[in-house]
C-alpha cells in the first residue's frame, strides 16, 4: 500500500474529497432550511418533512455501499463522473415540483438523487484518505470531514443572504450548492488515484465481505428492508405488496453475502460498530436535519440560524484537533467515542430545557463538541482494526449511518415533533387541536399514530408573531413544547452508544489495548 509520501498527490486527493463532502454540506444545510418554505407552499407535516429530508439520507446508503462495492473495479474516477451528473440531475428533479399534488414526489426525488451522489463521492473520499494516510487514520479522516460542518455554514449562510437579504425563493438559494460542486470536479479532474490495501494485495470480493459476514448484512439489510416497507407505500404500492418485495429483496441480499462469504458468521466487533454507527446517524444527522428548525421556533429564526453556524463552526474547528486529543491526551478512538457519546447526552439534555439564547449557546456547543467526533472516528476505527475489508466495511459503515438518519433520526424526530406538540395542545386547548388538525396521520415505525397540526397553519402562527391570535399562541406554545421533548428523547440514543463503546472499551483493554492492524495480522 502506497502511504502519503509515496503518493505525490496525497494531499491533492484529500482537499478534492474535502471539497466533494463540503458540497453535501452546503446542500444538506440549504434543504435544512427551506423546510418551513415547503411547508408553508405544499402543507406539509412535519413527518413528511421528515420523510422527505430522510431521503436525504437513504439515497446516500445506497450511493456509499455500490459506489464501495465497486470502487477498486471501476476506479475512482468514474464514480466521480458519476455524482457529478447525480448532483446536477438532483437540481433538475427537485425543480419540477410545482405544486401540491406533485411536490412531494419531485422533493423526495430529487433529495434521494442528491444523497445518491454524495454516497457515491464518499465512497471515493473515504477509501482513498485511509489509503494515503494509513498510519494517522483519525487525524485524516477528521480533517476530511471537517469540510460537512464548513459546508454547513457556507450553505445556512448563503441561504440567509439569498433568502433573507436578497429575496431570492428556496429553488434560488438550493442551487447555490453547484457551486461547490463544480469546484470539485474540477480538483480531482485528471488526478492519479491508488488502490486500496486489500486491492493493491489482490484481496478477492469475497474476502474483502468476511468480516462483515451474516451479522453484518443483518444490520444493512434490516435497514434497506425498513426503506422499501416505508418508501413504496408513497408511491402507490399497497402495503402488503411493499411488505412483500422488501422482505424478498432484504433477504436475498442477505443469503447473497452468505454464498459469497462462505456464510461467514462476520466479526462481532465489526457488528458492534454497525449497531453504533446506526444510532451515530440517527442523532447527529437526524438531529442536525432538525435543529435549525427547532432553535428558530425556541427562539427566532435568525438565532436559530446563528445557533447552527455556531455549532457547526464549532465542529469544523475541532476536527483538526483529532491528533491533539488522541496523541497529546492518550485517548484511544474508542476512549473518544466514549466521552463524545456522554458529552452528546449532556448537551441535549440541556437543550431540552434551555429558556435564554446564552443557555442554548452553551447547551449546543456541548452538543456539538459531542457529536464532532464521531463519525470520522468510526471510519477510522474499521478502517485501522479491518484492512482486509478495504473499501467495503467502512462503505456500508457509512451506509448503515445515512440510512439510520434518514429511517430513523430524520422521519423519528419529526414524528416526536408532531406526536409531542399534539400531546400539549390537546391537553391545554382541545379545541384549537381540533380546528387545526391535518387531514392525514402521521407514523413511526411501531409507535402510535397520530394526527399532526396542519402544517400551513402551524407555520402561519410561527409567522405572525405580534399579531397572533390567541388560538395562534396556542399553537406555537404547544409546538416549543414538543420541540423541548423531542430534544430530551433525542439524548437517549447518545446514552446507547456510551454503553455499546464502553462494552468495546472494555473488549480493546482485554487483548492489550487499541492498535491498527495489517492486513496479514487479520486470520
Amino acid at each position: 500500500m502506497q502511504s502519503a509520501e509515496q503518493v505525490t498527490n496525497a494531499k491533492r486527493l484529500l482537499w478534492a474529497g474535502f471539497m466533494a463532502i463540503l458540497a453535501a454540506g452546503v446542500g444538506f444545510a440549504i434543504r435544512g432550511g427551506i423546510f418551513g418554505a415547503w411547508a408553508e407552499a405544499y402543507g406539509f407535516s412535519a413527518t413528511q418533512l421528515g420523510a422527505i429530508g430522510g431521503a436525504g439520507f437513504s439515497g446516500f446508503c445506497f450511493g456509499i455501499i455500490i459506489g464501495g462495492v465497486l470502487v477498486d473495479k471501476f476506479g475512482y474516477g468514474k464514480l466521480v463522473a458519476l455524482a457529478l451528473v447525480g448532483h446536477i440531475l438532483s437540481a433538475v428533479v427537485t425543480f419540477l415540483a410545482s405544486g401540491p399534488d406533485n411536490a412531494y414526489g419531485y422533493l423526495f426525488w430529487g433529495m434521494f438523487i442528491f444523497a445518491y451522489a454524495n454516497g457515491t463521492l464518499e465512497a471515493v473520499a473515504n477509501p482513498l484518505v485511509a489509503t494515503v494516510f494509513p498510519h494517522n487514520r483519525t487525524h485524516y479522516l477528521n480533517i476530511l470531514h471537517a469540510s460537512w460542518p464548513l459546508g454547513m455554514v457556507l450553505g445556512a449562510g448563503a441561504s440567509w443572504v439569498l433568502g433573507t437579504k436578497l429575496g431570492f425563493g428556496w429553488k434560488g438559494q438550493l442551487a447555490f450548492y453547484l457551486v461547490p460542486t463544480a469546484a470539485y470536479a474540477v480538483m480531482f479532474l485528471g488526478q492519479h488515484f491508488p488502490k486500496s490495501e486489500a486491492a493493491s494485495k489482490g484481496a478477492s470480493f469475497a474476502e474483502m465481505f468476511k468480516d462483515v459476514g451474516i451479522l453484518g448484512s443483518l444490520v444493512a439489510c434490516g435497514l434497506i428492508l425498513l426503506f422499501l416497507k416505508s418508501t413504496l407505500p408513497n408511491f402507490g404500492v399497497d402495503a402488503d405488496t411493499a411488505n412483500m418485495v422488501a422482505n424478498v429483496i432484504a433477504g436475498a441480499l442477505v443469503i447473497a453475502v452468505g454464498v459469497l462469504t462462505r456464510f461467514s458468521f462476520g466479526s462481532i466487533v465489526l457488528f458492534a460498530l454497525f449497531v453504533a454507527h446506526a444510532l451515530v446517524g440517527a442523532v447527529e444527522l437526524g438531529t442536525d436535519g432538525w435543529i435549525e428548525s427547532i432553535t428558530g421556533n425556541l427562539f427566532t429564526p435568525t438565532q436559530g440560524k446563528i445557533l447552527f453556524i455556531w455549532t457547526s463552526l464549532l465542529m469544523f474547528a475541532l476536527r483538526f484537533c483529532a491528533d491533539f486529543i488522541e496523541k497529546r491526551l492518550g485517548l484511544s478512538p474508542v476512549a473518544l467515542l466514549l466521552v463524545s457519546s456522554l458529552l452528546a447526552v449532556l448537551g441535549l439534555r440541556l437543550a431540552s430545557g434551555m429558556e435564554s439564547f446564552a443557555i442554548a449557546f452553551a447547551a449546543l456547543g456541548i452538543y456539538a463538541l459531542g457529536k464532532t467526533f464521531f463519525w470520522p472516528t468510526m471510519l477510522a476505527v474499521v478502517g485501522d482494526r479491518f484492512p482486509r475489508s478495504g473499501a467495503v466495511a467502512m462503505s456500508i459503515i457509512g451506509g448503515i449511518g445515512m440510512l439510520s438518519a434518514g429511517l430513523i433520526g430524520n422521519p423519528g424526530l419529526g414524528y416526536a415533533k408532531d406526536r409531542y406538540t399534539v400531546q400539549a395542545l390537546q391537553a391545554s386547548a382541545p379545541a384549537v387541536y381540533e380546528q387545526s388538525k391535518a387531514a392525514s396521520t402521521s407514523q413511526f415505525l411501531v409507535f402510535e399514530p397520530v394526527v399532526p397540526i396542519d402544517g400551513t397553519k402551524l407555520e402561519a402562527a410561527k409567522k405572525a408573531k405580534d399579531a397572533r391570535t390567541t388560538e395562534q399562541q396556542q399553537i406555537v406554545a404547544a409546538n416549543q413544547v414538543g420541540d423541548r421533548r423531542t430534544l430530551l428523547a433525542d439524548s437517549f440514543i447518545p446514552l446507547g452508544m456510551a454503553a455499546l463503546y464502553l462494552l468495546l472499551l472494555v473488549y480493546f483493554k482485554s487483548i492489550g489495548g487499541y492498535r491498527a492492524l495489517k492486513l496479514e495480522e487479520q486470520s
